[in-house]
């Protein structure tokens, strides 16, 4: 048997009769250095809304100018944890010098009790995320006090294995990166080549003259027998990054359906309240809330042509909103937008490169959310 085999880690059958527990303030040390961002010389801020929802990596930075108040200092190596809505699963490595929102806890592992480059992955463990959410006080943005989180305990391997498990785990994060790099280029080189079909001289035309426009409604949560039905009813939280609609949050039923406006399939939903111009294909017959603007597209239009087109130029979508606290736009406003439309010829070409890019898009999706359901499912064997 070689050495490695020997030494290989059974993620299936793990022995943790010779691990140990931890209180957390052993396991990290929160650094509480503060910073008034209006006197640092530091170049980079980042808050919450900079870290993705189970991320290990920090894709989005600002600048200190962004904001005002005290906030605190983060070193490379450091880890930025949410401690605000803990449920978000927000924890990512620090690659830089800078500050970050006070809403969060500075996190140094301490490398004689945990690897550092296996911190990170701990932390996103649903034992510890949901150890978090338990701690948390506060209704409506429940906060974690480190006076209750340092004492928590965690089991925690033996440092040799600590590093084995380490180098797998960045081994997959590694791949996944990759791939989402392979992802960016793809949707970049997507939207390049669907703009080439636009030409300065392009017809345009107001929206209300591609369809018809139908804003949403919703049927009173009070009455039972609206709801729980098998008729989809389409809110902002359902659409996403997804070209179509499969499946929402909440359902109606025929007799919610009566009481609210019907959308029928193959129609593009545009979101016109708060996260304005997120947009979407129904796949049947559906309703939508308030917040949706909906056009059923003239039959010579398309569904797929609008909704790519509608993407392309969606900065005209946001920058018609009311610029107010919460974005909005309404019926008659979205009805006016213009939008170039091509030749009957040149619409199908465009559908017919867009489905051929989605399509690429979907499959390294569908490898993306693998390599990461794998992942996480090794985390949590491991914690």
């Amino acid at each position: 048997m070689s050495g490695a085999t020997k030494n290989a880690i059974d993620l299936l059958n793990l022995d943790k009769s010779t691990w140990e527990s931890y209180r957390f303030d052993n396991i990290a040390a929160k650094i509480s250095e503060t910073v008034n961002p209006s006197e640092t010389e530091l170049e980079i801020y980042v808050g919450l809304e900079h870290i993705d929802a189970e991320d290990i990596h920090i894709h989005r930075k600002g600048v200190p100018s962004d904001v005002s108040g005290g906030k605190l200092k983060c070193y490379p190596g450091d880890v930025i944890f949410g401690k605000r809505r803990a449920y978000q699963r927000k924890a990512a490595v620090v690659d830089f010098e800078g500050i970050c929102s006070a809403h969060a806890f500075v996190l140094r592992a301490n490398a004689e009790v945990i690897d550092p480059r296996l911190f990170p992955f701990f932390l996103h463990s649903d034992q510890f995320m949901h150890r978090m959410i338990d701690i948390s006080v506060g209704g409506l943005s429940p906060t974690i006090n480190w006076g209750d989180l340092k004492h928590q305990e965690f089991l925690l391997p033996p440092k040799d294995q600590q590093a084995k498990l380490a180098e797998l785990l960045w081994a997959m994060e590694d791949m996944l990166e990759k791939e989402k790099e392979v992802l960016e280029k793809l949707e970049v080189n997507k939207k390049a080549n669907l703009e080439s079909f636009f030409k300065e001289n392009t017809n345009e035309q107001q929206l209300k003259n591609l369809g018809q426009i139908v804003t949403g409604s919703t049927p009173s949560t009070k009455k039972s027998e609206f709801w729980d039905g098998n008729i989809q009813f389409v809110t902002p939280a359902d659409i996403e990054d997804q070209i179509e609609i499969r499946k929402t949050e909440r359902y109606i039923s025929k007799e919610g359906l009566d009481v609210t406006r019907e959308i029928p399939a193959n129609s593009v939903m545009v979101v016109c309240i708060a996260s304005v111009g997120k947009m979407a294909i129904s796949t049947e017959i559906c309703a939508t809330n308030q917040q949706i603007n909906t056009i059923i597209p003239h039959k010579d239009i398309g569904p797929k042509y609008l909704f790519n087109t509608l993407s392309i130029f969606k900065h005209k979508i946001i920058s018609r909103a009311a610029k107010s606290v919460v974005p909005i736009l309404n019926k008659g406003d979205f009805s006016l937008i213009k939008f170039p439309v091509l030749e009957k010829g040149e619409r199908d070409s465009l559908v017919q490169v867009a489905d051929r890019f989605d399509l690429s898009i979907q499959n390294l999706k569908i490898k993306l959310l693998s390599t990461h359901t794998l992942q996480k499912s090794l985390i949590n064997q491991v914690f």
